[in-house]
């Protein structure tokens, strides 16, 4: 069962202030862009990083699957 929650890459878990066992979830700036302005209306994209093809595809599912 995937537990993964979106959100959660949006904030980083800090130790609060005071030196107690309580942490904090501090939010940080993540540029985000939706599937739809990505792939516009395709199922499948190429992203150039260092040199290196990779593909972003969405599967039948649904699901976003990058391979080398």
């Amino acid at each position: 069962m995937n537990t993964h929650n979106p959100g959660d890459f949006r904030y980083r878990v800090r130790r609060s202030d005071d030196n107690s066992a309580r942490f904090d979830r501090v939010p940080l700036a993540v540029r985000t862009l939706s599937s739809n302005t990505l792939f516009q209306g395709e199922h499948e994209i190429g992203i150039e990083h260092h040199g290196a093809l990779y593909r972003l595809k969405i599967t039948r599912q649904g699901k976003l699957i990058l391979n080398k």
